[in-house]
């Protein structure tokens, strides 16, 4: 979820912490201050009454510089940040009950006990085989003396931020995986549980999760779950490292098992698991992890170019001169993928996705379950697994290939090419797309539109919102008369919308999609208005209401429309308009109660859907 949707979920005192170390980064003056600095002049200056939105741009100027704040939080060993943080970036987890986060605490933590006996064990045998004993004995002592040598000053026990940096070195260099070093760490740190309530509370004060009191809901915007990822060294998303990993040979596998300790009587799928949970970087995977040691650069580089046109099937070009070059660009190139495929085909388009595909994959309710750690039994819904951040493409990657090849036969879906992106093209609508980015259109954000698969131009935005709104009525019931419009227009006043309510009764709707923030052109639109309503009237029309429909209006916009009783204006926002469709489909009605609409200057969301409700 979002930063901006998790502060609209959230309040005030729920945003204190955060907003607190914003403004103390800001204090600073990072490097993207003067644009930070507009931002914030856009309202009065002050962060506090900064809208949702603007204080998620503000965190997207300054997110190195909020990184740090949390890294500085690692060189704390009894936090149990570490153990906490691996929970967190787990796909699934940026949204959950107090309970459940305490569920999967507690059972980390006995993991990571009973793994510690072994552990130990096998580092203190002198007589171990495994060639990675001394690579463990030579980080432990090296923590060891960092985490002890303050005593020699009579003072307490901690490692710095420099001991830090160079322990992190250190473990990178040995080819350490984050368990092994977590493991190696609670071996010189003693693991002592901590209360969850003490944990939240903590998480909290750094930043890092936003807690509702009223609902027990604990919530990780995506942009945080992003920063922790960088400072574990985490590359990409578990879900995107899994992908590689089920393009590998059995023998990678397995060898990538033995080099971190991992049982090598599981099976295939348990043993990606685990490897994803020991938090391996996916270049030490691809550069040395697969390989045995007498392994060519040359062959290294093949393989790496089989895995990208062969198996994961990337139609575009990944370059790079060497090796090196060409891994970097392959992470860049898979963490940028995640972010366009946030919404490949609309919700709709997901939902009959699910119910297909559960049909064919009677377990999948189990395994997006298990894969995410998901706390409710019932997970095969699209609303639902959108809010957890899992989409269409991260539910057709857990499917065996096997699988997904008999649904595709099953449902006339190509297995040429690329089978996932078949099957996303056979469920992606069009129409319910562009309904989805309503919003998005409203704001001619076309950036974010691309991302989401709307290839359109700029010049097009303003008749495609005009577009979508008319199915927003049609589907709200209304009779959106085009005949009409045509006989109201002239060359000289073309009127966006008319909604016909029977008889002459009629409704005039005008569509502004903007980029700035908050609509003010008021003078400019009232004279629009005004004179739709006096051509109207002169043909024998009726004027029930008028409406405009915008992203958002300014405050002076929305003063001077409340002191006009002549035109009869209420405002919309794009927003609300959609979240009134939304809540009207999953009613009993069949035609909106339009009256509704017509009591506020701007139209009051809550109060609406409220009354759709009762």
């Amino acid at each position: 979820m979002k930063l901006e949707q998790v502060l609209n979920y959230t309040n005030s005192f729920e945003k204190n912490a955060f907003l607190k170390i914003i403004d103390n980064v800001l204090s600073s003056k990072p490097k993207n201050y003067k644009n930070i600095e507009k931002i914030l002049n856009q309202t009065d200056g002050q962060l506090k009454n900064a809208d949702s939105k603007s204080i998620a741009d503000v965190l997207s100027l300054m997110d190195e510089e909020f990184a740090l704040v949390i890294q500085k939080e690692f060189t704390n060993t009894v936090t149990q940040l570490d153990i906490i943080t691996d929970i967190l970036t787990r796909d699934g987890n940026s949204m959950m009950k107090r309970e459940w986060l305490a569920r999967l605490y507690e059972k980390e933590v006995k993991k990571i006990k009973s793994k510690l006996k072994e552990f130990k064990t096998l580092i203190d045998d002198e007589d171990s085989g495994n060639s990675r004993v001394r690579d463990y004995r030579i980080y432990r002592e090296c923590l060891q003396t960092a985490y002890t040598n303050d005593q020699e000053n009579n003072q307490e026990n901690k490692i710095t931020k420099d001991e830090q940096s160079i322990l992190i070195t250190l473990a990178k260099q040995l080819d350490l995986s984050q368990e092994e070093v977590k493991l190696i760490n609670y071996m010189i740190v003693p693991l002592k549980p901590l209360d969850i309530d003490e944990i939240i509370k903590y998480l909290t004060k750094i930043g890092v999760v936003f807690y509702s009191r009223k609902n027990h809901q604990v919530y990780v915007a995506d942009e945080i779950i992003e920063m922790l990822r960088k400072i574990r060294g985490r590359e990409v998303a578990d879900k995107t490292f899994r992908r590689i990993l089920r393009n590998l040979k059995d023998s990678q596998i397995n060898l990538l098992a033995r080099k971190h300790n991992i049982d090598r009587k599981l099976d295939r799928s348990n043993k990606i698991k685990e490897i994803i949970k020991e938090g391996i970087s996916l270049t030490s995977v691809l550069t040395n992890g697969i390989f045995k040691d007498d392994v060519k650069k040359s062959e290294k580089r093949t393989f790496l170019n089989d895995l990208i046109e062969g198996k994961l099937k990337i139609s575009e070009t990944i370059r790079g001169a060497s090796f090196e070059a060409k891994m970097e660009n392959l992470i860049h190139y898979l963490k940028n993928k995640n972010q366009e495929d946030k919404v490949s085909i609309s919700i709709n388009g997901y939902e009959k996705l699910i119910t297909d595909l559960s049909k064919s994959v009677r377990r999948l309710n189990r395994l997006l379950k298990d894969e995410f750690e998901l706390q409710e039994s019932e997970v095969l819904n699209a609303k639902f697994l959108l809010n957890y951040n899992i989409k269409p493409i991260d539910v057709l990657y857990l499917i065996e290939k096997d699988e997904l090849k008999t649904f595709c036969q099953k449902h006339e879906i190509s297995i040429r090419g690329n089978e996932v992106q078949n099957v996303l093209e056979r469920y992606k609508d069009a129409d319910d797309l562009l309904l989805d980015n309503y919003t998005n259109i409203a704001n001619r954000d076309l950036n974010t539109l691309k991302e989401n698969g709307i290839d359109i131009k700029e010049s097009e935005l303003g008749i495609k919102f005009e577009d979508v709104t008319k199915v927003i009525f049609k589907q709200l019931g209304f009779d959106v008369d085009d005949t009409l419009k045509k006989d109201i227009s002239d060359a000289k006043n073309k009127v966006d919308i008319i909604l016909n309510l029977g008889g002459n009764d009629i409704i005039i709707i005008e569509c502004k999609s903007i980029k700035e923030k908050g609509f003010n052109k008021y003078s400019s639109v009232s004279r629009q208005v005004k004179a739709y309503i006096d051509i109207s009237t002169k043909k024998g029309y009726k004027i029930t209401k008028t409406f405009i429909i915008a992203p958002n209006f300014s405050d002076d916009f929305v003063k001077e429309c409340g002191l006009d009783y002549e035109l009869n204006l209420s405002l919309i926002t794009a927003a609300s308009l959609k979240k009134i469709l939304e809540e009207f489909a999953e009613s009993q009605l069949d035609v909106f109660p339009y009256k509704l609409l017509l009591r506020d200057v701007v139209v009051d969301e809550e109060r609406v859907i409220k009354a759709i409700k009762k």
